[in-house]
């Protein structure tokens, strides 16, 4: 009998060690461009997600995971298109961690993943247009769509006392997308917009620019742009002529970059960009540490974002993007157990015993609709050269 228990023991952790898999899972950022000062944060973030999952043993049966990296420039489609491409066919990731940038998201849903069957979640690919993509259920996002960022825009801003302003974009999805949303919530609040000019990112003058906004003028400079590009630029250009003074950022002008390029020069400024101060936001912290920044944005949103992918594999008993996808939404949201950042080894145990899980994470996360974040934000403003929190909403 002992010799016949040993020998059933010994079958089991070879079955258990044959159903194993090495899973590598897509992280597609902008390393490089308009963004890249807030992306080693992201991929920090997405990366603890997958070590504290690969560390605890408990994924499929022993398996392991590892990240894999890709640039996605944030602006050139068909660079991020051939690089999701590489990731697929080369390196065969199960999964995308990303992309950022909404544009550059929408070009590997349409033209890698939907052809591929690969899922996406993007921690900050914020397009209203990508709410209707068509993406055969494999698309989902940690960040809350610019339709609520644009509310929330001016809710900050007429409460602020702010009833004109001068607005420009940057001339993509993104900026296009939050600028209307934006524009359409402030003038129904009763504001005023009094000119809505995109610019062209990768300029070294934008004089022009201020000037026109200049000419509108407004009580305030909303800059929907980039915080490594255009955005900086049109900043500096409106400091150093004097036409506007305070400005109002969107997220993805925030961020330590804006700090060291203007300190206490645009004292005074305003922004918000997606946030919460959740429980889990505060254990998140812990969790980092100083490792990183744990609260650059968009880095929590990278956290839930891998967390997600991989315990909806655990819920699906596969690695398989089309059995998985059926998952995401069940272990985002109720009913089920809440789990909590540094929490993801006892959301594995709970999921192999069928057990439902309520994954809340770094960012109170909540899925609705086609599958995404229903919108907390921080709101910000700048005293004495730092970005300094006023409240969440």
């Amino acid at each position: 009998m002992k010799k016949l228990l040993l020998a059933t023991t010994a079958t089991a952790l070879l079955a258990g060690a044959a159903s194993a898999e090495d899973i590598k899972l897509g992280i597609i950022l902008g390393f490089t461009g308009p963004i890249e000062s807030l992306t080693p944060s992201m991929a920090a973030g997405a990366e603890l997600a997958i070590k504290e999952v690969s560390d605890s043993g408990l994924l499929l049966d022993g398996s392991t995971v590892e990240p894999v990296r890709a640039d996605s420039t944030c602006v050139d489609s068909a660079a991020a298109t051939a690089a999701a491409e590489r990731l697929i066919t080369s390196d065969g990731i199960k999964g995308i961690m990303g992309a950022d940038c909404s544009g550059v998201t929408g070009a590997i849903l349409a033209n890698a993943a939907v052809p591929n069957g690969i899922v996406m979640i993007s921690p900050s690919a914020t397009s209203p247009a990508l709410s209707t993509a068509e993406d055969n259920g494999l698309f989902f996002r940690t960040a809350p769509s610019d339709a609520r960022q644009g509310q929330v825009m001016a809710d900050v801003l007429m409460e602020e006392g702010i009833e004109s302003v001068a607005l420009t974009y940057t001339n993509n999805d993104y900026g296009k997308g939050l600028a209307d949303s934006f524009q359409k919530a402030y003038e129904e609040a009763g504001g005023t917009i009094t000119i809505s000019a995109a610019h062209e990112d990768g300029k070294a003058d934008y004089s022009a620019e201020v000037a026109s906004l200049a000419s509108a003028g407004g009580d305030r400079l909303v800059v929907a742009g980039y915080v490594d590009q255009g955005g900086s630029g049109v900043v500096r250009a409106a400091l150093d002529s004097g036409a506007f003074d305070t400005f109002h950022f969107p997220d993805g002008m925030i961020g330590a970059a804006l700090e060291e390029n203007f300190g206490d020069e645009i004292d005074g400024s305003t922004g918000q960009h997606p946030g919460t101060d959740s429980e889990g936001a505060t254990m998140f912290s812990e969790l980092v540490g100083d490792s990183f920044d744990s609260t650059s944005p968009f880095t929590p949103e990278s956290y839930d974002a891998a967390a997600l992918i991989l315990l909806a594999m655990q819920a699906a008993g596969s690695s398989d993007p089309a059995a998985y996808k059926e998952k995401v939404m069940d272990v985002a949201n109720a009913p089920g157990e809440k789990i909590y950042p540094g929490e993801l080894a006892k959301a594995l145990e709970l999921l192999a015993a069928g057990t439902d899980i309520d994954y809340v994470g770094a960012t109170a996360v909540e899925l609705i609709g086609p599958g995404e974040s229903a919108g907390n934000y921080r709101q910000i403003v700048f005293e004495d050269g730092k970005i300094t929190t006023v409240q969440y909403r």
